[in-house]
């Protein structure tokens, strides 16, 4: 059995100061990807595996290979509480990554959330376990352990368009997924809380018969 490489490993990854994630708990995918100038969304068909689930934290990243989980295993000794692991698995969806066992550790180990650019498996025992998970659906096709196969833990990955480093802060809700980077989540949750406020405004406005097209200057 091969000791994997520790330079795939980044040890001393960025995570977010506490005051930022807990402001980030309170904020919408989607007003984020808005005040960030339309960045950071993940692709639309990474959902919420349950109603409810939302998730808010630093980017733990994971480049896995294809049809094999193993890398994931590595990456739950590396969490911290507040991590949001974010997994790429080298475009093969079609496999349940992650399932029961794996959701209880990242549990016990204070995991925000999981995004995954492939499917889960045991998707009841994941809405009872409770760990938020935003995945491509669910797939019972297994994978793989192939301790010779090359993956990374806390090095960028390509997610859809948005390119995931350690660090950066992801909010996912019913909505989507969105990724901020790191070195401007503090920036952007400022100008979505005055987006927020501005909107409630709004609909305070729409609701005593004003129009869109009057509101925003659009005639």
């Amino acid at each position: 059995m091969q000791r994997h490489d520790p330079s795939t490993t980044t040890r001393d990854a960025v995570r977010l100061p506490a005051p930022v994630l807990a402001r980030a708990q309170a904020a919408s995918s989607a007003t984020l990807h808005e005040a960030a100038r339309k960045i950071g969304a993940l692709p639309s068909q990474i959902q919420a595996l349950a109603p409810g689930f939302r998730c808010a934290g630093s980017a733990l990243t994971v480049h896995s290979p294809p049809g094999d989980n193993l890398w994931l295993h590595r990456a739950l000794e590396r969490v911290q509480p507040g991590d949001v692991m974010v997994v790429f698995a080298g475009g093969a969806h079609e496999h349940g990554y992650w399932g029961e066992i794996m959701a209880t550790m990242a549990k016990a180990r204070g995991l925000a959330g999981l995004v995954i650019d492939g499917c889960v498996r045991d998707g009841h025992l994941l809405r009872e376990i409770g760990v938020p998970t935003f995945s491509r659906g669910l797939c019972i096709r297994g994978t793989g352990k192939d301790f010779g196969a090359v993956g990374w833990i806390n090095h960028p990955v390509l997610i859809g368009d948005v390119v995931v480093n350690a660090g950066d802060l992801i909010v996912g809700d019913g909505d989507g997924v969105v990724s901020i980077p790191h070195y401007m989540a503090g920036a952007v949750l400022d100008a979505g809380a005055q987006r927020d406020a501005e909107e409630a405004e709004f609909v305070q406005r729409l609701q005593r018969g004003e129009s869109t097209l009057s509101i925003y200057g659009w005639r």
